[in-house]
């Protein structure tokens, strides 16, 4: 009896002279990406509030330490928390809203105009949790945002218990939470007062892109991050388009464009970075920037494949980035980081480029790095934040294991573990998964209330997808004008009275007179109640009908049919819809899907004249392709109302007189439907 009593007391003599911990991850592979590289069989990890106190063997740890709670991980990893270092978080809740499409087809198309109806604070709540939800079951703790009403998404992720970097989106045109790039700094620079130096929130500024921010607002974001000393986070080279671009505007490429207005002075994240030269691969290491490799989404959208492997050859930090879960279309870490290494081998065409050690350091303490939290997170040393995750190792996919090269435990995390073998998260020593159950969010909930958003999206998705204007729209950035104009027109062979009568100052005074070149592109539908959509690009002459560098395109939705037909063929057509073109036929193309398209090229000569105190256009025109004999006239007119269409038709029918044109010169066709017929 006094033997037992005298051993009680000999062990609790030995608790009192040992440290204390809250919690003690004990008996699994401890991966720690520390600078040494350091992995320790039958390991084990202390935490003590929201720090690492404590990193070696199981025995050391306990005959050190002693806590509240002890985890007994044996058959498992004990890893570094990962970092997804390039996301749109919110965005899980378009995830799968348009796949399959290009680029632009799917930013400008689909996924801003759905932005601009549905983004709201409580949008971008529900979308956070939803992703931090996914991200915790994916082993990761720490990732870095761009998107809008980032003061929202910041709250969320500190509910969910997540670190994170977030960024908000500045663009050269309205955003849902800015109508201008004014209002959006401004509202940045309260988000960044409101959460700098928070335990879990770092706020950034995020431009969008250089092609997106001219130079007074890249310049304007860089003196708000260095005011601050926050980072920036912005989209650099993802594709060929963009960087081709910027040599023939800046005669540079992007790099050498972004550094001139500063953007390399910053903490600098630059996400993709696909198409770049060696050259701006060292500025960007020079600069102490961070570049985020996002394979899947690059694949995808058919963007490239960054030279990951140059990159990490010279010494640049590159994390690894889902992106945004619409372009991805999730947020599995543990598959972007395996993808991020096979990449690598196939295009470079060798198996030992990216080896499994270098993308897991990418994925947790290089990622750190690239986002400028090395000191505070991405390996398990003491000092470091309690950021950590329990891995699953002996399960059927990731047995056996070999054990006579200790370093073979990265090629099981890289190449075979999943995201559903995470067992247990920790961030910042706070509990997020414990056994594959959320702590801190409530899934089911997630999943009930974004299905009610999609059902929505849908709603309004079909509704416009079923009519060509409400496409043309919800691009954005055009302005919607209701116009009518009355109009005849004519087939010559001689246009020589025409001439002459636009040249006598007593007929008739010339307001402006021009010449180009004209390519129309004739979009058809399914019915005839949608009408065409025309893409009109105008390519300037000089007086001996050379190219100049001056062109313009627009965009006109031509009504299906002629409002009203007047006497000797004249018409009254309804422009329904009339903007500048911003983008590519091919982007138009692959947006509005016409079942028939039809192409037509003219020289054409344009007179603005007044006529009886009446404005009036009179377009000669030579068709080119399809070739036609003779001459096309047209006289027209805007008008806005009954009794004044009528007017410009009786000053029309004198026209035609004085012109000496027939009615049996008077066609009534647009041009495509008078070209295809014929």
């Amino acid at each position: 009896m006094e033997e037992t009593r005298q051993s009680t007391i000999m062990i609790a003599e030995e608790n009192l002279l040992k440290a204390t911990a809250d919690i003690i991850l004990t008996g699994g592979i401890v991966v720690t990406m520390d600078e040494a590289r350091r992995i320790i069989e039958n390991g084990a990890v202390a935490i003590k509030g929201d720090q690492i106190i404590a990193v070696g063997t199981a025995d050391q740890i306990k005959e050190e330490y002693e806590a509240t709670e002890v985890v007994a991980c044996t058959g498992r990893a004990i890893i570094p928390g990962m970092v997804n270092a390039h996301t749109h978080a919110p965005m899980t809740l378009l995830r799968g809203l348009a796949d399959d499409l290009r680029l632009d087809v799917w930013l400008m198309g689909y996924v801003m105009p759905v932005e601009r109806e549905f983004v709201t604070p409580e949008f971008v709540t529900l979308g956070t949790k939803l992703a931090c939800a996914e991200m915790i079951r994916s082993g990761i703790t720490t990732f870095c945002d761009m998107y809008y009403y980032e003061d929202d998404v910041a709250q969320a992720t500190v509910e969910a218990g997540m670190r994170a970097i977030l960024a908000e989106t500045i663009l050269k045109f309205p955003t849902p939470d800015a109508p201008s790039y004014e209002i959006s700094l401004a509202y940045c620079r309260e988000f960044i007062q409101r959460w700098k130096d928070h335990p879990l929130i770092v706020p950034g500024v995020g431009p969008h892109a250089h092609y997106t921010c001219p130079p007074e607002i890249l310049t304007a974001c860089v003196a708000l991050a260095l005011e601050f000393d926050v980072p920036i986070h912005t989209h650099v080279s993802e594709t060929a388009l963009e960087v081709e671009n910027s040599r023939t505007e800046h005669d540079m490429p992007v790099v050498p464009w972004i550094r001139k207005q500063g953007v390399l002075d910053t903490k600098l994240i630059a996400a993709h970075c696909i198409h770049l030269d060696e050259g701006e691969i060292r500025s960007l290491l020079h600069a102490g920037a961070g570049v985020i490799h996002n394979p899947t989404s690059n694949l995808k959208l058919a963007s490239g494949v960054a030279p990951i492997q140059r990159m990490l050859e010279i010494g640049l930090n590159v994390g690894i980035g889902t992106d945004g879960p619409a372009s991805n279309n999730d947020l599995d870490m543990f598959e972007e980081t395996r993808l991020a290494a096979l990449v690598a081998k196939g295009f470079s065409g060798s198996p030992t480029a990216v080896p499994a050690k270098d993308a897991f350091a990418m994925a947790t303490c290089m990622g750190a790095k690239a986002l400028h939290l090395g000191d505070l997170t991405g390996s398990l040393e003491v000092g470091k934040r309690a950021d950590l995750v329990v891995v699953e190792l002996d399960l059927a996919h990731n047995t056996p294991r070999f054990q006579r090269n200790p370093e073979a435990v990265y090629s099981q995390l890289v190449y075979a573990s999943k995201s559903s073998d995470v067992r247990h998260v920790l961030c910042n020593g706070q509990w997020l998964l414990r056994e594959g159950e959320l702590q801190t969010l409530d899934e089911s909930s997630l999943k009930q209330q974004a299905q009610a958003i999609a059902g929505k999206i849908d709603r309004f998705l079909e509704a416009r997808e079923g009519d060509v204007l409400s496409k043309l729209v919800a691009i954005g950035g055009l302005a919607q004008e209701e116009s009518f104009e009355v109009q005849v027109k004519a087939q010559l062979d001689d246009i020589s009275k025409i001439l002459a009568f636009v040249s006598d100052a007593d007929n008739v005074k010339i307001t402006k007179s021009s010449r180009y070149r004209q390519y129309d592109t004739y979009f058809g539908f399914v019915g005839r109640e949608s009408g065409q959509v025309r893409i009109r690009e105008d390519l300037y002459l000089d007086n001996q009908d050379r190219p100049t560098p001056h062109t313009r395109t627009r965009l006109t939705l031509i009504g299906p049919a002629h409002e009203r037909e007047f006497t000797h063929s004249i018409v009254l057509n309804r422009s329904r819809f009339t903007a500048k073109g911003t983008q590519s036929v091919r982007f138009y193309r692959e947006y509005f899907q016409p079942i028939t398209i039809h192409e037509i090229t003219k020289l054409r000569y344009r007179y603005r004249i007044l006529y009886q105190e009446t404005d009036f256009a009179i377009n000669l025109d030579r068709i080119l392709e399809p070739f036609q004999l003779g001459y096309f006239v047209e006289i027209k007119s805007r008008t806005w109302s009954q009794s004044d269409a009528e007017k410009k038709v009786a000053l029309i029918s004198t026209l035609l007189r004085r012109l000496g044109i027939e009615d049996s010169q008077l066609l009534k066709q647009e041009y495509d439907n008078l070209l295809t017929s014929s």
